[in-house]
């Protein structure tokens, strides 16, 4: 796909979906500076600051994905299903972004090597983990699952599927990739 709808039929609260380490968190980064509104990234919602990526209580994270979806504009990145359905209700648009499983594996060890990037947690203490190398490929699928309850959503829908849609994506919209962190 090439053809994308201009940026404004998405609204401005876009949800961005797709597997793990597909380029969410850093176009979620992208647009929200272009649009001037917040990007939410869940992972950090999920997540607790300054760990190893160590689960908030549940009560907690659903508190905090539930008041950011409440903010009048933004860009939030994730999937966690038990979720999903209020931040469907709250936007306005959705991307699907995916890549192919290898350079979802060369973007985890990059990213986890690497240091600072969108959508880490405050403190940035990430590791490579046995966990999160078995998930890629137990998610190696998934995307088709996020484009389908993308599509029964009825919002307006952008679909990339590897990285040269996804770079012909932030050409079309103008947008350049970031190099500094987004807020929680």
């Amino acid at each position: 796909m090439s053809d994308f709808p201009p940026l404004a039929d998405l609204g401005r609260r876009i949800m961005i979906m797709g597997p793990t380490n597909a380029g969410k968190s850093t176009l979620a980064v992208a647009l929200a500076q272009r649009l001037g509104v917040p990007a939410f990234h869940v992972d950090r919602f999920r997540h607790l600051p300054g760990t190893d990526w160590q689960q908030r209580p549940t009560a907690e994270f659903h508190a905090l994905h539930d008041a950011a979806i409440l903010e009048p504009e933004w860009v939030m990145d994730g999937n966690y299903s038990e979720v999903l359905p209020q931040r469907i209700a709250r936007a306005t648009g959705i991307i699907v972004v995916d890549d192919n499983l290898l350079r979802r594996y060369w973007r985890y060890f990059r990213r986890t090597t690497n240091g600072a990037r969108a959508g880490a947690l405050d403190g940035n203490r990430d590791s490579i983990k046995w966990e999160m190398i078995h998930w890629l490929w137990h998610t190696r699928h998934a995307s088709e699952r996020s484009r389908q309850k993308a599509r029964e959503t009825g919002l307006p829908l952008v679909f990339t599927h590897d990285q040269r849609e996804l770079d012909a994506l932030y050409a079309a919209w103008g947008l350049s990739r970031p190099g500094s962190r987004s807020r929680l």
